[in-house]
């Protein structure tokens, strides 16, 4: 019994450990956009035929009002909005052979990309 709890314990301390970064990722995907702003930050990710947003507070913590939209271009926005302490989304749309436009908002303070991805 002893050495199975040795074998364990062994393999936990040799497993590597993952990146901050790519645990925090919401959306799978290649980064195509971020806009910053001063309560936040707007990101876009691209994958195949979809893109995916999603709006981050700066300040992480309490809860505010927040908000992320996107559209693709002649279709229906995808929303999600609310009062939350990390972020808003993430909003998944289809996006073959169209352009999308993507807007977040947190504390009141809003920025769009623009139309993108064409």
């Amino acid at each position: 019994m002893l050495a199975l709890i040795t074998a364990v314990a062994a393999l936990t301390v040799a497993a590597p450990a993952v990146p901050h970064a790519e645990a925090a990722t919401p959306c799978p995907g290649r980064l195509a956009k971020t806009v910053s702003f001063s309560t936040g930050e707007l990101r876009v990710y691209e994958r195949g035929d979809y893109a995916c947003a999603v709006t981050f507070a700066k300040r992480p913590g309490a809860r505010r009002s927040m908000s992320v939209s996107l559209q693709p271009r002649g279709g229906r926005a995808a929303n999600d909005s609310g009062r939350f302490t990390r972020q808003a989304g993430p909003v998944t749309v289809h996006a073959l052979n169209r352009c999308v436009r993507a807007t977040g908002s947190v504390s009141g303070v809003s920025r769009s990309t623009g139309w993108i991805l064409c």
